[in-house]
């Protein structure tokens, strides 16, 4: 029974994870970094509550959550796509936007409670002992998170489109000399990764935890920036490091439970020790981060 919990909480914790880093893995992949993912989510998580508590339509707030998104990284596009900012200052400024401004649109609701949104089963399969519940009695986010992985995967390496994208990220230069669309390519690839964050931050606020309150996401973007490189750029291994984090966080939630005297501060810091461990062993090969890493990353528009 506890391992089937561990399991089930697992992949509810590395589902709003799964989603913002699949959104800044596009965005990176096209040149674009966007270090604003953790003001995205908040915005997502806020604006997506307010939506679901009036209206009382979960799928609304989601759909809200994800446009909230897309407007903030719209801001984001312009700055560094059309006016070409630093890509790491306009993305710090967004953050830090992104939390005040969840904090004035959410005072109202600061410590409300709603019916979050409900998980499904899936007739058969969720029979299947030990397992069974775990993954296959979830909310259908859990689901659309793993399928993203795929399909993300599928984008980058098996479509025309997929390929387009990654060459505006290795070389401006060259992509502007194939005559490439670039502008247009990091756009859609920035916008794609605000949906996603915005997306994310509405998992954490109506499902994973269905209430508000001011900076819920507790540097879960930053982690999610952090995943791009752990995954080295590459949407299956988004899945290992969520997973990582997930349980992590899984297992220090039971450990709590079973009222394990150790600090409950300590134990909270566990998922984010164990990903902090796990990025300092791989940064210590920097070349090889350096060789996988999209090439013209952070990099304004060149042209010949």
């Amino acid at each position: 029974m506890i391992f089937t919990n561990i399991l089930n909480d697992t992949l509810r914790a590395a589902t709003p994870l799964i989603l913002a880093a699949l959104g800044e893995l596009v965005a990176e992949k096209s040149g674009v970094l966007n270090l604003g993912v953790e003001g995205m989510m908040l915005v997502g998580a806020a604006s997506g509550f307010i939506v679901a508590s009036v209206t009382d339509n979960i799928y609304l707030g989601l759909l809200i959550a994800l446009v909230a998104g897309i407007a903030i990284a719209f801001i984001h596009a312009v700055l560094t796509i059309t006016i070409s900012t630093n890509q790491v200052a306009t993305g710090l400024a967004l953050s830090i936007f992104g939390s005040g401004l969840s904090a004035f649109i959410g005072a109202d609701y600061v410590g409300q409670i709603i019916t979050g949104l409900q998980p499904f089963s899936i007739p058969i399969l969720e029979s299947i002992p030990v397992i069974g519940k775990a993954f296959f009695q979830q909310d259908i986010l859990v689901y659309l998170s793993i399928i993203l992985v795929f399909l993300v995967a599928w984008f980058l390496q098996k479509t025309r489109s997929g390929l387009i994208l990654r060459s505006v990220g290795e070389s401006t230069t060259a992509a502007h000399a194939l005559g490439l669309p670039i502008n247009r390519v990091r756009y859609l690839a920035v916008l794609f990764g605000g949906a996603m964050a915005g997306l994310a931050g509405a998992y954490l606020s109506l499902v994973y935890t269905p209430f508000w309150a001011e900076n819920m996401t507790a540097g879960r973007g930053w982690i999610a920036i952090a995943l791009v490189v752990f995954a080295t750029w590459k949407p299956m291994r988004i899945l290992l490091g969520a997973y990582l984090f997930g349980g992590v966080s899984a297992i220090q939630l039971i450990l709590q439970g079973l009222g394990v005297d150790i600090s409950p501060y300590l134990l909270s810091s566990l998922p984010y020790l164990a990903t902090i461990l796990v990025l300092t062993i791989i940064s210590r090969d920097a070349t090889r981060i350096q060789l996988v890493a999209p090439a013209s990353l952070g990099k304004p528009l060149q042209k010949l």
